[in-house]
């Protein structure tokens, strides 16, 4: 990506995150100082680091121009029970991290306008319960940010040609985490099954130790009805080789959102540039770039929206079945190619 940029990456293993959001400036300059005090056009940091810590503790940083670039936020995020306990008022470290880098870049950066807009709500409200008053002019910084998305791309060298099938292939290609919404897929997997429609479910995606209980229903309900229409079964779980996925992604005609929470929605737009037709909640960031013909109602109970989103796939199956074409969204604004202008603007220091 951007090959005439000779990029000079550090990045740390994704996890421990109270931890590492705070202790990355601390890691950096204790191992990476040497690296850091090179030579650069530019600094380019996500919104996790601790920017100002980090050009406080190696200042040559202080010299080089930065963009700080918000991917998400944790002002957004739905909260399960330990993520609620981590961020109650008490523990604001989280918060307050991408503030303090944001205000000490030269250039603020969001992936999608949802980013932004939660983001800048978050921190008002955050301002609000803190006992001391702040300047308007830190929200007036904040709201000067650009939205810039991050460029998806398929590999040139896949060839991918669909593979011809009377089911109705969908494909669920998220993280395997409660904020995905895997509750809704299995109430739309029962569904199906008791309908007994047609329809195959590819279930991939980085998966954890720990897992929401719905996977371990939802193999199971895939494994029985799988063998019952005696078909063979979707995929299933991670999948490692690069040329496996994206070869998945060409033979699917449905990719299916879930999520109570995408900041973008990169594996749905990735499926999207493998021809997939998207269905997704009218939600998050979704609406920026899904005409409303790919949107369903979320705010409906679990068990109403899994049936609004059966109807919409009973629709989709029934269009296959005549041999109409399926519905698609031109995302192609989103590759590399799309964005390298606005990439080239950004990256620009006159």
């Amino acid at each position: 990506m951007f090959p005439e940029i000779h990029w000079k990456q550090l990045a740390l293993p994704p996890r421990n995150f109270s931890w590492r959001i705070r202790s990355n400036s601390l890691h950096w300059a204790s191992y990476n100082r040497d690296e850091l005090c090179a030579d650069y056009v530019f600094l380019l940091a996500t919104s996790m680091t601790d920017l100002s810590s980090l050009r406080g503790l190696v200042p040559q940083l202080s010299r080089v121009p930065t963009i700080v670039y918000f991917h998400e936020n944790q002002f957004a995020y739905p909260n399960n029970k330990q993520q609620k306990e981590d961020r109650k008022p008490t523990n604001i470290e989280p918060l307050l991290v991408p503030i303090y880098a944001a205000l000490c870049a030269d250039k603020i950066v969001f992936n999608t306008t949802f980013n932004k807009s939660t983001f800048i709500n978050g921190a008002r409200n955050l301002f609000n319960i803190l006992p001391d008053k702040f300047p308007p002019s830190i929200i007036e910084k904040l709201e000067s940010a650009v939205v810039v998305p991050v460029p998806i791309e398929i590999p040139q060298t896949q060839v991918m040609t669909p593979i011809t099938s009377e089911l109705l292939e969908v494909v669920w290609n998220h993280r395997w985490e409660y904020d995905k919404g895997p509750e809704l897929l299995l109430a739309i997997i029962e569904l199906v099954i008791k309908q007994n429609l047609p329809i195959r479910f590819h279930v991939v995606g980085e998966n954890f130790r720990q897992q929401p209980p719905a996977f371990d229903q939802i193999k199971s309900l895939l494994s029985e009805y799988t063998h019952s229409l005696a078909i063979e079964a979707g995929a299933y779980g991670f999948i490692r080789e690069e040329r496996e996925y994206y070869d998945l992604l060409a033979r699917c005609d449905v990719i299916l959102s879930t999520a109570m929470h995408d900041f973008q929605g990169l594996a749905l737009q990735e499926a999207c540039l493998a021809d997939c037709t998207p269905l997704a909640p009218n939600d998050l960031a979704y609406p920026e770039y899904l005409p409303t013909d790919f949107l369903y109602d979320n705010e409906l109970t679990t068990v109403d929206t899994a049936q609004l989103i059966v109807q919409r796939l009973k629709h989709l199956l029934a269009l296959k079945k005549d041999g109409s074409a399926l519905p698609k969204a031109d995302l192609t604004r989103f590759t590399t190619e799309g964005l390298r202008t606005a990439y080239s603007e950004l990256f620009s220091f006159g």
